[in-house]
């Protein structure tokens, strides 16, 4: 019954961000986003820790200290800033954001609509996105760029809702990069 749930969990996810990317022209990404969830490595950690409330992955984390989930699915999926953090250019070893592409980042911002529509059910808002993006900010390792468009992406989202919002990604983000 969990897997179940779980499938029915990640499908709703993928058919919510397919639909967001399409509204803005990403077909492909629409098509392919999160492929991985349903392989053996990623599905039987989602099945087995499934809430319902939460990311699956999260309850990984607790029992075992890490998800092998996570780190299976963020260095396959470029649409997560996790899978864009390496060493820094300058010589110091430090890790730092490298500056996504807008194509994932846009993605990036349909998977966070996408994750509060799924967990927040009817107390989502327009707003919900960026609260939480805003709740661990100050943690995330993002490139000044990628940064800044996600910010303004979530703040416009907030302010003007989605059929403004995705205008302006079709029009102003993704539409200067032809």
């Amino acid at each position: 019954m969990k897997a179940w749930r779980h499938f029915c969990t990640i499908t709703h996810h993928k058919i919510l961000v397919a639909k967001g990317c399409f509204r803005v022209g990403l077909y492909r990404q629409g098509l392919l986003h999160d492929l991985s969830k349903y392989g053996w490595t990623e599905f039987r950690v989602g099945a087995t820790y499934f809430q319902g409330n939460r990311s699956p992955n999260n309850a990984e984390r607790e029992v075992l200290g890490y998800s092998s989930a996570w780190l299976h699915h963020k260095g396959r999926n470029k649409h997560h800033f996790e899978y864009w953090i390496d060493y820094s250019l300058d010589g110091t070893g430090t890790l730092v954001g490298m500056k996504m592409p807008d194509k994932y980042i846009v993605e990036m911002f349909m998977d966070r609509i996408a994750a509060s529509k799924i967990y927040m059910k009817e107390q989502y808002t327009d707003r919900s996105p960026l609260e939480y993006y805003n709740r661990s900010k100050s943690a995330i390792l993002l490139h000044e760029h990628t940064r800044a468009l996600l910010e303004t992406l979530l703040d416009m989202l907030a302010k003007k809702g989605e059929r403004e919002t995705f205008a302006y990604i079709r029009r102003e983000v993704l539409g200067k990069q032809k």
